[in-house]
């Protein structure tokens, strides 16, 4: 069974007035006196920002009562130095964002300029087991249709600076400011991707090779393909139902390159459309369908996916959870559609905030 590691980032905010603030730094440091050996939280590029990490875990629900955890635990350190978390993929406030200080967000800010000092913004980055790079990099080419879907599905940040951007996750075009951002052509072998990023690391745009933001890549520093396109999902519920799917899309993928089908050749420019559609609609609209892209209902989209990964969520006794929480959320809608609801209700951005936070640690 492969296992399977989450890593969010939440947005540190005052619990009064939902306004994002500059605390990662005591927050870290308030869980380092509590627990010196503690290494749930990191730092991220913002000080508004503090991330977390699980263990691996092969069985969804403990992945899912893990997340919750660090949720908690998130909040119940934050709120000793009067703060709170929330699962916010943008901050529906304006926020004037700050760099946290070490030498490689240095250099990045002096590097990049204006789009890293704006860049705050929560993504939720899923890890899924490989037996090796040749293995990772055939997932990479057999996974790159289906990614916008687990976009559409993640969407939780329709608002920027106090405004309604028009898009479900606007936090994905913002990450696409990034000039290495984004999806790849197909590689076809482990070494073609390792030379791919070493000519990318050889222009001197990049510090370094952890630098390449892929929508999907291979792991530095773990025995993992890392999918990086969703939003920081505002129910943990949300987190666990997009990594088991990203679960059985590895497996999936991984079964197709041990059988020697060839993978799709959607052209990037197809990925980047289908990419922003999913952004701009997520589940409300039509998305682009990964076998054709061509438009089509995000239902049947969605419910393309859950047929695309059947048998591996057959085989590892995920298939009726994940059909039920599928259908819950195209009924109920996700983080964007609850903020929107939430504002319609209410008129304030504040309360937005306030009601996510209860979500966040629910």
């Amino acid at each position: 069974m492969r296992t399977v590691g989450v890593e969010e980032e939440l947005l540190l905010v005052d619990h009064a007035t939902g306004e994002p603030q500059a605390l990662s730094a005591a927050v870290l440091a308030r869980a380092a006196r509590d627990d010196p050996s503690e290494e749930t939280f990191e730092k991220e590029l913002h000080t508004q920002q503090l991330e977390f990490a699980t263990h691996p875990q092969s069985d969804m629900t403990e992945l899912g009562a893990e997340i919750v955890r660090c949720r908690k635990e998130a909040a119940r350190v934050a709120g000793d130095i009067g703060a709170t978390v929330v699962a916010l993929a943008t901050s529906p406030l304006p926020v004037s964002p700050s760099v946290s200080t070490s030498p490689r967000y240095e250099w990045m800010l002096e590097n990049f300029g204006l789009p890293a000092q704006e860049q705050l913004v929560c993504g939720c980055h899923i890890h899924v087991s490989v037996e090796s790079d040749d293995e990772g990099a055939a997932v990479l080419d057999r996974i790159r249709p289906w990614l916008s879907v687990l976009t559409a599905l993640s969407t939780n940040s329709p608002f920027w600076q106090g405004k309604d951007s028009l898009y479900s996750s606007y936090r994905s075009r913002v990450w696409m400011r990034w000039p290495m951002a984004g999806p790849t052509e197909l590689f076809g072998s482990a070494d073609a991707y390792h030379r791919r990023i070493d000519d990318m690391v050889a222009t001197g745009v990049l510090k370094d090779r952890g630098m390449v933001y892929y929508d999907a890549r291979i792991a530095e520093r773990y025995p993992t393909v890392e999918i990086r396109v969703s939003d920081v999902c505002l129910e943990a519920s949300t987190a666990t139902l997009i990594a088991t799917l990203t679960r059985g899309l590895v497996e999936t993928a991984a079964r197709e390159w041990r059988a020697g089908t060839a993978p799709v050749a959607h052209p990037v420019e197809l990925l980047r459309l289908a990419a922003w559609r999913a952004a701009r609609s997520g589940l409300e609209e039509e998305l682009l369908h990964p076998s054709t892209m061509r438009p089509a209902p995000a239902g049947d989209v969605v419910r393309a996916l859950l047929e695309h990964v059947g048998p591996a969520l057959d085989d590892s006794g995920d298939t009726d959870r994940v059909h039920k929480a599928a259908a819950e959320l195209l009924r109920e809608g996700n983080g964007a559609r609850v903020q929107r609801e939430v504002l319609e209700r209410s008129g304030n951005l504040g309360d937005v905030v306030k009601e996510c936070v209860r979500r966040t640690q629910t």
